[in-house]
């Protein structure tokens, strides 16, 4: 049986200040400390993936520098495979500036550096020998819009489901790469997606769109699954969290523990709750691996 989780997407290092609250347009906040942690979507989808038992391959980029070596180490170290990792000279490795405010609530913005190179040329010749053994591939879009779609189109050629994480909500990508992915997006990104505003019809639009299933990430409040166009939509409830340090990591922990789960051959509903569960765990600490469940706790 293919169990492999093939995940495309950035490495990035993640620069965090703990500040009282976000800032406001043109305003400084100062913080308290200033921390440094692995990140980026796709690696971090990937630890959370690996840490709860998965078998996975990284397709991704960095610079030939000395945070790419360390965010590699990083990698390594949790179980993931980065034969399919680009070091490239004369890049910076991605970088992503974050605030992160008394309750939890984060803002991002991201340096792409080596990640702006993962395009469908690489991303193709990358995941060509990973898919053999692939149970699933799961993309990130913190990358340019034709490395999503390479990942896609070789995903959906070799009869492989993909799970599409649009985060961001990249203008083009549903014409790109969405047909028969699974979408997993947030309720701003669903939004964005849609021309919705309300969840349980940005949901029906996306999944007549892609004629798939779509997954609206709620935070606090759980997931909405839409398992189909005109179907009635299903919320499953997150189960209360006894401290919300920081919520960076847990959109990208849903989406590793959906694809491990997924890649086990788990049906999607169990799949989902499994990972609003795994999500759950993330936010209880600072950045976005460190709260990461491992083990038998949540292995699917």
């Amino acid at each position: 049986m293919r169990r492999a989780v093939v995940v495309v997407g950035s490495v990035n290092v993640d620069l965090v200040v703990a500040a009282p609250r976000l800032p406001r347009p043109g305003e400084t906040v100062v913080g308290e400390r200033l921390e440094r942690h692995g990140g980026g979507k796709g690696a971090n989808a990937a630890v959370a993936a690996a840490r709860l038992g998965a078998d996975v391959e990284l397709v991704a980029a960095v610079g030939d520098d000395e945070l790419g070596r360390e965010a590699l180490t990083e990698l390594d170290a949790e179980g993931v495979g980065l034969g399919a990792v680009a070091r490239l000279d004369g890049v910076p490795t991605g970088a992503a500036l974050i605030v992160v405010d008394a309750a939890g609530e984060n803002q991002i913005a991201v340096g792409a550096g080596a990640n702006g190179a993962l395009d469908g040329g690489r991303v193709e010749a990358a995941l060509a020998p990973l898919l053999a053994e692939a149970a699933i591939v799961l993309i990130s879009c913190e990358i340019p819009l034709d490395g999503i779609a390479a990942a896609a189109a070789r995903a959906r050629a070799a009869g492989l489901p993909v799970v599409l994480n649009p985060a961001p909500a990249l203008p083009g990508l549903l014409d790109a790469a969405a047909a028969g992915a699974l979408l997993t997006p947030n309720a701003s990104e669903a939004a964005a997606l849609s021309a919705e505003q309300d969840p349980e019809a940005a949901a029906g639009a996306l999944s007549a769109r892609t004629g798939a299933p779509v997954l609206v990430t709620l935070g606090a409040d759980g997931v909405l699954l839409q398992t189909g166009a005109g179907e009635p939509p299903r919320r499953l409830p997150a189960a209360p969290v006894d401290r919300v340090v920081d919520t960076t990591g847990a959109g990208d922990t849903f989406n590793g523990a959906l694809a491990a789960a997924l890649a086990a051959g788990r049906g999607l509903v169990d799949a989902a709750a499994f990972a609003v569960a795994a999500a759950g765990h993330t936010v209880r600490d600072a950045g976005a691996r460190a709260a990461m469940p491992r083990g038998d706790s949540l292995a699917p």
